[in-house]
């Protein structure tokens, strides 16, 4: 955190908004915020919103929110966040929050993100030689795109002056070790249970249930299976291989792979690394021919035939009905009727 942090000049929190913005990460980062003051007695922690051009904005559940200034007006805060949400990816860089970034930054100003905001810090170039965190939705289209970040899968990361999030309740999670670095773990834990927050996790936390959880099968080689196979997207394991990684034979890992999913182990790594390639397609801009690559794919060919049997349209068709998807609409017809909130 920033020098200036002490108890007596208190802290000034920036908060910029983006359209689409996780309203849940948004409200984990402000409300232990509020508690905290309130448990402290004074307003130690003050904080300001912020837009690209000064006007509410959109969140992805459909709330609108009101802003308080613009990032024109953005100059000197001990700590700035970017808050986003979906479809990071297409967000428009704005030079002048760039500008302002690199010069907090260069202060020894604390900057972060929450959710997914650390993909644009990342194309700010904020983040090189940098560990940082992002949704685990986002982790692996970060990772393609930017070689140079170190990506963890952690709830949140702090590296000297950066602070980023994986959004949701990990928002909450960063606040509170960040209350308890500048006020001590006592009153962490008051704002944990103000907020009836038992579990106060350390950044190292993981974001998604382990394999066991989300696919409800408990036998071990399956799941280690299925590890391996993650750790191997880019680089396809065959089918004799994987059996080996996990001491047994490819008869007997094909037959616990038909009876818990009905298909084969080669079926289940294909289709692994499609929805990989989905993910891919959907969240960056790189070519074709890379995501097929990245995917395990030797050629575009190929892999367009697969994806084509799988998903029911080319890689390429894909990118472009998601990319229209996502279009703001010209016209109210259709939309979702805002509700609007009023951020201090």
């Amino acid at each position: 955190m920033s020098g200036r942090a002490h108890e007596e000049a208190g802290q000034r929190i920036a908060f910029v908004l983006f359209d689409r913005f996780s309203m849940n990460a948004f409200a984990s980062v402000i409300e232990p915020l509020r508690i905290a003051n309130r448990l402290l007695g004074r307003d130690y922690y003050e904080w300001t919103t912020y837009s690209l051009d000064g006007n509410s904005v959109l969140a992805s559940n459909s709330c609108e929110v009101s802003v308080n200034k613009s990032i024109r007006d953005l100059h000197d805060a001990d700590v700035t966040l970017l808050c986003t949400g979906i479809d990071v990816e297409r967000l428009p860089l704005d030079p002048d929050l760039g500008s302002k970034l690199r010069r907090l930054n260069a202060m020894g100003r604390t900057f972060g993100a929450i959710c997914t905001g650390a993909y644009l810090l990342a194309r700010y170039n904020l983040l090189d030689g940098r560990r940082c965190t992002i949704h685990w939705e986002n982790l692996r289209s970060l990772r393609e795109e930017f070689p140079n970040v170190e990506v963890t899968s952690d709830i949140f990361a702090i590296d000297r002056n950066c602070i980023t999030c994986a959004g949701g309740m990990a928002s909450l999670d960063m606040m509170l070790r960040l209350i308890a670095i500048q006020h001590g773990a006592y009153l962490a834990h008051e704002v944990a249970e103000v907020a009836l927050y038992q579990n106060m996790r350390s950044g190292e936390s993981a974001q998604r249930h382990d394999i066991e959880a989300r696919t409800g099968i408990s036998n071990a080689k399956i799941l280690d299976a299925i590890r391996i196979m993650d750790l191997h997207i880019e680089d396809p394991l065959s089918c004799q291989q994987l059996a080996m990684t996990v001491n047994l034979s490819p008869r007997q890992l094909e037959r616990l792979f038909r009876r818990h999913f009905n298909c084969t182990p080669g079926q289940y790594y294909l289709r692994l690394r499609l929805e990989t390639a989905r993910d891919l397609l959907r969240r960056t801009s790189r070519p074709v021919l890379d995501v097929a690559l990245a995917c395990g794919f030797a050629s575009t060919s190929h892999f367009t035939k697969c994806y084509r049997e799988r998903f029911l349209c080319t890689p390429t068709e894909e990118r472009q009905s998601y990319q229209w998807a996502n279009t703001k609409p010209t016209s109210g017809v259709g939309t979702a009727t805002p509700m609007r909130l009023v951020a201090k």
